[in-house]
């Protein structure tokens, strides 16, 4: 019996200028949509025969770590094209950031997408090849996925589904109720960026900033943070809600009360100002390439020297620390030296922001 690998296959081509519902009804259409706007983008070598799923060997993923992680998000951001990054990009390194928090090693990622009937062919294969960029620069591979086609004004252009798969090493234990009394809560850098570019690139307030998106992948970061802060507590991406939604759930889940400083809390004076023209608190402002996290006090220097070392982490600070008191209670220490309480957003600040 020949076990030869199949040649590689001919790909097929779109000769259209925008989505029609028989690009998802799975004919021709179909595949030649799948096959010149994603294929083209993310095979990482010659394209062969399309499976229902990817294949992994167990062996690989062992000698890696001792766990699974996997994790899964929709990013439904508008407008799709942003300072500093996309809706393709966001979805690789939102994906990837939720997997790296965890202590994993981010490794495969699947991408469904819902297209509405209209969107151009070149903003597809232009979000497809930032998808593919933004992989690469992970170093993570986009492995399998899903299209659908909805009717005109169904969907808003584009949804996009990831699901990520990545190995935990031997040894990193971090859990959301792991905080004690007297950890340090450090943040890797200034907040609320993404939330006011997406803000200003809406353009409904005629405002002109320079903000651009914070969208990045943390992995890296957070290698170097647990290699100089073993003890680390728990890591958290301070995404939607921003860092004050992320607080309560950590003060929630670990049991404790936690204060932050304003004084100490990082924050871009475009951004400042932008607050505080549009009534926003930068608290909950999303952000996408930001991360809290709970150290324990003798390893604050070591973990803050290690961020500041890193690019992503340059302008990391102690903002706070969990204390006894009312559990779940997140209050900051304002700079005119009252106290208020950081509740968890109630409502939406923004919609579809990630």
């Amino acid at each position: 019996m020949n076990l030869m690998s199949p040649p590689p296959r001919k790909l097929g081509r779109i000769h259209v200028p925008a989505v029609t519902l028989a690009h998802g009804g799975g004919g021709k259409a179909m595949k030649d949509l799948i096959d010149d706007v994603f294929v083209s983008a993310f095979a990482s070598a010659e394209p062969q025969a399309l499976e229902d799923q990817a294949r992994f060997e167990l062996a690989a993923l062992a000698a890696q770590g001792d766990r699974l992680a996997f994790t899964t998000d929709s990013f439904v951001v508008d407008p799709l094209f942003f300072p500093g990054g996309d809706i393709g990009k966001l979805a690789v390194f939102g994906t990837v950031n939720d997997l790296a928090v965890g202590g994993a090693k981010p490794l495969y990622l699947s991408c469904a997408v819902v297209i509405e009937e209209g969107m151009k062919i070149d903003e597809l294969r232009r979000v497809a090849q930032s998808m593919a960029a933004a992989a690469r620069q992970a170093g993570v591979a986009i492995v399998t996925g899903d299209t659908k086609v909805v009717q005109r004004g169904a969907c808003d252009k584009l949804f996009i589904t990831t699901t990520g798969v990545g190995v935990i090493p031997v040894g990193i234990e971090l859990a959301i109720g792991a905080i004690r009394r007297g950890d340090g809560i450090l943040v890797n850098g200034l907040l609320g960026d993404h939330g006011a570019a997406i803000l200003a690139a809406r353009g409904d307030l005629a405002l002109e900033t320079e903000i651009e998106s914070d969208c990045a992948p943390l992995h890296g970061l957070i290698d170097v943070i647990l290699k100089a802060a073993p003890g680390t507590r728990t890591i958290r991406d301070a995404t939607r809600g921003g860092i004050a939604t992320v607080l309560n759930e950590m003060a929630e889940a670990s049991g404790v009360a936690i204060e932050i400083e304003e004084a100490a809390t990082p924050l871009r004076e475009e951004v400042r100002g932008f607050c505080e023209i549009l009534g926003l608190d930068p608290l909950y402002l999303a952000n996408e390439g930001k991360i809290v996290l709970a150290v324990p006090p003798a390893e604050i220097d070591a973990a803050l020297a290690a961020m500041r070392e890193h690019a992503l982490g340059a302008c990391a600070m102690l903002i706070g620390h969990a204390y006894p008191g009312e559990a779940g209670r997140v209050t900051m220490k304002t700079a005119f030296g009252g106290k208020r309480i950081v509740d968890m957003l109630v409502g939406e600040q923004l919609p579809r922001i990630c």
